[in-house]
C-alpha cells in the first residue's frame, strides 16, 4: 500500500512555509509558482508581511483563484496594524522583474521539477543573483522516495521534466550557494514508514537557503541591470485596510471613544441616580458589562465626571437651557483625559492626549467641549446604532502604536 500523509503533504509543505515566516517575520514575501494562490491565502494573515506577491505561468489559473485573496468583512472590522498590498502577477520565473528585487523571503514550492534543466539555470540566475532575497524556500520531490509509491511509474506528475534524488538536490543547491553567496540547510516533509526514513528521506525534500552577509563579489546580474525590467503582467493588487491610513485610524478610534464614554456616562448617570434617591422614568439602564480592570478604571474615570459636574460643567443636549433640553436629556461632559486614562486601546490608537483631542475634532460625528478638553455625550439622545452604522460597531480594535494599526487566525486552503 502506499505511504500516506496526515496532515496531506500539501499542508505540511505550506505549514513549512507558515512556521519559517513565524520564526522570521519577513516584511516581503513572493511565492513562485502560486498556482491557485492558497498559499498565499494563509499568509495574508500573518501581520508582520507588508508585501505579499504571487507569480505564475497559468494566466487562466490566476484569473480564477485571485479574488481569494481580497480583504474579509473582519478585515475592515479589525484593521491591521500595519499596510498589506498583495500583488498577483502573470510571468516565467525565469525572467527577471525589478519589482521582485529585494525580497525577504522567496517560496519555491514543488515548482522546479517543472522546468527544463536549461530553464533551471535561469532560474537559478533570476532568483539567487538578480532577484537577491534573504531567504529562499526550495521543495521538490524527492526521487529516492519514489520507489514506495508502488502504483507510480515514472514521475510523479506528467508535467515533471525531472524529479531529483536527495544527491542530485544537494549537488544543485550547493552549487547555487558557490555562484550567488547562500547557505543552505536541508530538511523535507513527508516521513517513510517505519523502517524506510534513513534509507529514502522526506517525500518532498527542501532546501532553505540563507544569503551571506554583504557579499564581497556578486554575480554581475546584481550590477548590470541599471535599467528597470518588468516582464511581468500585474493582474491582481490590493491594498488592505489598515491603521496606516489615517480615515480608518479615525474612524476606528472614534468607534472606541464613543463606546467607552457611553459606558463611563452611564453607570455615572446611574450611581448618582442611586445616590441621590432619584426616580428614572421608565426602567433602569443596564449598565455594560466590565472586566476587573476596566471596572478600576471606570471608577477613576467616572470620579473625574463627578468633579467636572460639582464645578459647573455639567452639559445639557441643545445649549439653550435646561427646560428645552430636558427633553433630550443631559449631555454628560466625559474629559478626554479619563477616557485617555481607562482605555488603553484609546491610549494605543491615538499615542498622545493631543493626538487623541486633534483625531476628534477632526471628526464630525463627535461634540467636544468648546475648549476641546472633554466629550458632550447626550446619554439619552445617543443611539447604539449610530455606532454599528459607522463599519466598525463594536467590534474590538486592536491595540497598536500611536497614529496609525491590529490578528486573527488563518483557516487553510485545502
Amino acid at each position: 500500500m502506499d505511504p500516506t500523509f496526515s496532515p496531506a503533504l500539501h499542508r505540511q509543505r505550506h505549514e513549512f512555509v507558515i512556521n519559517f515566516v513565524k520564526s522570521n517575520q519577513p516584511k516581503k514575501v513572493v511565492d513562485l509558482g502560486c498556482g491557485e494562490c492558497s498559499l498565499l491565502k494563509q499568509l495574508k494573515f500573518h501581520h508582520e508581511i507588508e508585501l505579499l506577491a504571487g507569480v505564475d505561468i497559468d494566466r487562466a489559473v490566476l484569473e480564477k483563484k485571485m479574488r481569494r485573496l481580497a480583504p474579509l468583512a473582519t478585515d475592515y472590522l479589525q484593521p491591521r496594524n500595519d499596510r498589506l498590498r498583495i500583488d498577483v502577477y502573470h510571468g516565467s520565473v525565469t525572467q527577471k522583474d525589478a519589482r521582485l528585487k529585494g525580497f525577504d523571503l522567496v517560496t519555491s514550492i514543488e515548482l522546479i521539477e517543472h522546468l527544463s534543466l536549461a530553464d533551471v539555470k535561469l532560474f537559478s540566475e533570476v532568483v539567487f543573483g538578480y532577484m537577491s532575497p534573504v531567504a529562499v524556500i526550495v521543495s521538490t520531490p524527492n526521487a529516492d522516495f519514489n520507489p514506495l509509491f508502488r502504483r507510480i511509474s515514472g514521475f510523479r506528475h506528467s508535467d515533471h521534466k525531472f524529479e531529483w534524488s536527495r544527491a542530485e538536490f544537494k549537488s544543485w543547491a550547493l552549487k547555487v550557494c558557490l555562484d550567488y553567496g547562500f547557505e543552505v540547510e536541508f530538511t523535507g516533509v513527508g516521513q517513510a514508514p517505519p523502517g524506510y526514513r534513513e534509507n529514502v528521506g522526506f517525500c518532498s525534500q527542501i532546501g532553505v537557503f540563507h544569503r551571506l552577509g554583504v557579499r564581497e563579489v556578486c554575480n554581475h546580474l546584481c550590477f548590470n541591470d541599471a535599467e528597470d525590467v518588468s516582464s511581468y503582467t500585474l493582474l491582481y493588487s490590493k491594498v488592505y485596510p489598515s491603521l496606516r491610513d489615517n480615515n480608518i485610524l479615525r474612524r476606528v478610534l472614534v468607534s472606541r471613544v464613543l463606546h467607552w464614554a457611553e459606558k463611563l456616562g452611564r453607570r455615572w448617570v446611574e450611581e448618582k441616580s442611586e445616590g441621590e434617591g432619584e426616580e428614572r422614568h421608565g426602567a433602569p439602564e443596564t449598565p455594560l458589562p466590565l472586566d476587573e480592570k476596566q471596572t478600576a478604571a471606570c471608577g477613576a474615570a467616572m470620579k473625574s465626571l463627578v468633579e467636572h459636574q460639582e464645578v459647573g460643567e455639567l452639559f445639557w443636549a441643545d445649549g439653550k437651557g435646561p427646560q428645552e433640553s430636558c427633553k433630550l436629556g443631559r449631555c454628560v461632559s466625559v474629559p478626554l483625559f479619563a477616557l485617555w486614562g481607562s482605555c488603553p486601546q484609546i491610549c494605543a490608537l491615538s499615542g498622545s492626549l493631543g493626538n487623541l483631542r486633534q483625531l476628534l475634532m477632526d471628526d464630525g460625528k463627535v461634540k467636544l467641549s468648546p475648549d476641546g478638553s472633554a466629550l458632550l455625550l447626550n446619554l439619552h439622545e445617543q443611539d447604539q446604532d449610530d455606532f454599528e452604522d459607522s463599519g466598525y460597531g463594536y467590534a474590538e480594535a486592536p491595540v497598536c502604536p500611536h497614529s496609525v494599526e491590529p490578528e486573527e487566525d488563518w483557516d487553510a486552503y485545502v
